[in-house]
């Protein structure tokens, strides 16, 4: 047996989705403690899929909405020690340096406000993330117009020097 399938995700209003892969039940503690140690107003869930075991979605986070909306999605997904957060008050470059110094953490396979497709694989074993859709594909080259429309809007949103 070989499947395919996806599993499309979908940011709410304001919020930011990182989609991993990790190993170990604490690590949806440890993702916790990153995340509250990043940025002070942060407001996230955490699902993370344990694959021995119980196989159980593990949960976490500070704000119920989304604690409920990642233990959903980390279902769905239901890959292998997979996790997805999904974040307010914060974007992932606030965040993914504390992350990935998680030492459970292996892999970050999206940090997007994108709407994901997860494509997944499925053997008679379990399930696995083969890879992610993050948004859409390109259209074009920027010019000129549209590099000063991206430089005016880091400067806008506090990420350049003005």
């Amino acid at each position: 047996m070989l499947e395919f399938n996806k599993v499309k995700i979908e940011a709410p209003e304001h919020c930011n989705i990182i989609l991993g892969t990790a190993h170990f039940i604490k690590t949806v503690e440890d993702l916790y403690e990153a995340l509250v140690n990043a940025v002070p107003n942060i407001k996230f869930g955490i699902g993370f899929c344990e694959s021995s075991g119980p196989c159980l979605v593990r949960h976490e986070g500070n704000d119920e909405e989304l604690r409920q909306l990642a233990a959903q999605k980390a279902l769905e997904i239901a890959c292998g020690h997979s996790f997805i957060i999904f974040l307010k008050n914060a974007y992932p470059i606030n965040v993914l340096d504390k992350i990935k110094q998680v030492p459970e953490v292996c892999t970050i396979h999206a940090a997007t406000a994108n709407p994901l497709e997860v494509i997944i694989v499925e053997t008679e074993q379990g399930r696995g993330i083969i890879g992610v859709v993050d948004g859409f594909k390109s259209k074009g080259i920027e010019g000129e117009v549209e590099i000063k429309t991206r430089k005016e809007f880091l400067r806008k949103i506090g990420y350049k020097l003005g």
